[in-house]
């Protein structure tokens, strides 16, 4: 019988950290990815099965709130489930732990299954089979949609590689993490690391689009950044941002 919760241990290779040795966040938000994916095999509800459906899973939104983050050559686990499933949306939450069972993270996300040829979400429990929930939330959120913004400060340019591409065969969502931090201002990102990322995914991008980053401080608060992503050409908004960011420890 498939278990509700999946715990997998990783290593903090040199080439996974940042200059101060320590875990960059986009490559956490992959290792969620991993155990999230590996779990849904488990559960007969990986993307591989899906698509056979003419189905896939899409998320919706992502929310990390970190208290330390691991160094180079130190040991993790994670920790995840599926918390609920309603309506057109599926919970899955993670737990962060040190190598002496600590937890330092949270993370929760909110999935959808789109229907591969209208491109339309469809009711999970219509669709999919059933799956044992943990209902635990890790990090509360009713996942309301995060500020706009309004007028930015910092744009960076960048094309859509092939290396950005999913089984989807559009941006896969760790991306949109690094894209949304590379236009942090230096004022920020030069002394302080993220300890909070929200992402609401908004559209998608494919290989030959080109994307602008935008950023800028929430008025009031230098630590809290809000970013928009959106298509070059079009301006049309692919995801939307807020993280905030404390000095280096």
């Amino acid at each position: 019988m498939s278990e509700p919760l999946l715990e997998r241990s990783y290593d903090i290779r040199p080439h996974e950290t940042d200059v101060r040795g320590k875990l960059r966040p986009v490559i956490l938000l992959a290792y969620l990815q991993n155990v999230g994916s590996e779990h849904a095999t488990q559960l007969g509800v990986s993307v591989r099965s899906l698509q056979a459906m003419g189905l896939t899973w899409v998320m919706s939104r992502v929310h990390l709130l970190m208290k330390r983050y691991p160094h180079r050559g130190d040991t993790i686990a994670i920790r995840s489930w599926p918390a609920t499933r309603e309506g057109l949306f599926s919970i899955r939450d993670y737990e962060v732990l040190d190598s002496g069972g600590m937890v330092i993270g949270a993370a929760t996300t909110s999935w959808a299954v789109l229907n591969l040829k209208s491109r339309r979400p469809v009711r999970i429990n219509e669709h999919l089979p059933h799956y044992p929930l943990r209902p635990l939330r890790a990090l509360e959120d009713a996942f309301a949609t995060l500020p706009v913004l309004d007028v930015p400060e910092n744009r960076v340019a960048l094309p859509v590689l092939r290396a950005d591409l999913d089984m989807n065969r559009h941006v896969n969502n760790t991306v949109y993490a690094g894209w949304g931090l590379e236009a942090a201002p230096g004022r920020v990102a030069d002394v302080c690391q993220p300890m909070e990322i929200e992402i609401g995914f908004r559209a998608e991008a494919c290989y030959g689009d080109s994307i602008v980053s935008l950023c800028a401080a929430e008025q009031g608060d230098e630590h809290c950044l809000l970013h928009r992503i959106e298509h070059a050409e079009s301006g049309l908004e692919l995801a939307r941002l807020r993280t905030r960011w404390q000095p280096f420890g």
